[in-house]
């Protein structure tokens, strides 16, 4: 199957535009309200990796299936981490402060490569290993906003680049994490396995 990697010298991703609150479990383990529409924010190019590095103590995880654009339209399928500081994040929704402080700071998005994809969009299912426990686990059918109207919401009012990377949202399981942390994620299509990716925890120098 052919591969197609976002971090290639001749490949720029100019965002990554992020789905928040997009599983029913996940909005209940930490307390939130369900959006009446859908949760869009943003993380710049800077933010993209693909190493996960630990940050500080409040810092969690968040797997979530990606999807590579070209062409307005779903070319790839990815594995990809959303890092919260949740703390920073709780201080600024009690203010009602944009999130970026909390979710698009530098290596904040951290990526697995991409697969070439024309399959069954409704097939796809993510699972996140760590440490070999099996800590988050989504499907299409969980989700709240499936990928094609994910995609109709943000061109409504902004404009997706060739390379631009959409974040579906992550499921329950959330936590933060260690350094030496093993993390292994994987997205299916059926019984499938598109993508798999490992990455072990290092110090954010």
């Amino acid at each position: 199957m052919k591969i197609t990697r976002y971090n290639t010298q001749n490949v720029f991703t100019s965002k990554v535009v992020c789905v928040g609150r997009n599983y029913v479990e996940h909005i209940k383990e930490l307390g939130n309200e369900t959006p009446e529409s859908i949760v869009l924010f943003n993380k710049p190019n800077s933010a993209i990796s693909d190493e996960l590095y630990y940050f500080s103590e409040d810092t969690r995880f968040e797997a979530e299936i990606c999807f590579l654009i070209r062409d307005k339209k779903i070319a790839g399928v990815g594995f990809g981490l959303d890092l919260t500081k949740a703390n920073v994040q709780s201080y600024l929704k009690s203010k009602s402060l944009p999130w970026e402080r909390a979710k698009a700071f530098d290596n904040s998005a951290v990526i697995s490569e991409f697969v070439a994809f024309e399959g069954d969009i409704t097939k796809l299912s993510l699972v996140l290993y760590i440490n070999d426990k099996l800590t988050q686990e989504a499907t299409y059918n969980l989700m709240i906003h499936k990928p094609q109207d994910i995609l109709n919401e943000i061109e409504s009012f902004m404009s997706l680049e060739d390379n631009d990377i959409i974040m579906s949202g992550t499921p329950k399981g959330v936590s933060n994490y260690s350094v030496g942390d093993t993390f292994v994620g994987k997205v299916f299509c059926g019984a499938e396995l598109l993508v798999e990716q490992e990455w072990i925890v290092k110090t954010c120098n």
